[in-house]
């Protein structure tokens, strides 16, 4: 099996590498794990990992001037595909973000938390939202196989998933209010955190996705 992660230039790549490897460990796969800037290579591919990191409109540009967007989609069509934080964000038809254009996978826009918001406490909330935060599942997945309701997962973002069908919302987190934090539809399945950065719970997720079979 080949597993191919999307250098379009814009992700925390090598350690999006090292954590797949990782799992990999923890899989039954025996897998060719690759980082890629090469579209024939994702073609190639038997399951696609799509990390994104920084500012949409830089992440979307990067994307079209690296000839991967094509690869990408076909990934999105015929495999199974992981989208990690911008990553994630790009399958979206907007983001408020610079008003730029998503891939347009999933309905819904990308939307900013908004100032001045303020915990259970009082306390103000900054943004971008930064830490640990816990995750809620709304519905069952593969994924979250071995993987417990309110899990701790890692977040460095100011933006949020705001889908148009709740269908695809997998799991949700709160910074104060609720927001959509996993996304997912057959083949494809998204998250707003950091896999990479989120220690064990991450790496399950990504064991999960490697023993996936659609």
């Amino acid at each position: 099996m080949k597993v191919a992660i999307v250098d379009y230039g814009m992700g925390n790549l090598h350690s999006v590498l090292k954590s797949v490897q990782a799992a990999q460990v923890l899989s039954n796969q025996n897998a060719e794990v690759y980082l890629t800037s090469r579209p024939e290579e994702v073609m190639a591919a038997d399951k696609v990992i799509f990390p994104g990191q920084g500012a949409m409109p830089d992440c979307m540009s990067a994307l079209k001037a690296s000839g991967l967007s094509e690869a990408v989609s076909d990934g999105l069509k015929n495999k199974p595909f992981f989208g990690i934080c911008v990553g994630a964000q790009l399958l979206f038809e907007h983001s408020e973000e610079g008003d730029t254009d998503g891939l347009g996978w999933f309905e819904g826009q990308v939307k900013r938390f908004l100032p001045n918001q303020t915990d259970a406490q009082g306390g103000r909330l900054k943004v971008p939202h930064m830490g640990w935060n816990t995750v809620r599942q709304t519905r069952p997945h593969p994924l979250f196989q071995d993987i417990g309701q309110n899990e701790y997962f890692y977040f460095v973002h100011s933006y949020y998933f705001a889908p148009k069908n709740e269908e695809i919302v997998l799991g949700v987190s709160e910074y104060p209010n609720e927001f959509a934090c996993i996304v997912g539809k057959d083949n494809v399945f998204a998250t707003q955190f950091h896999t990479e950065k989120s220690h064990q719970a991450g790496l399950l997720l990504l064991r999960n996705f490697l023993n996936w079979q659609i």
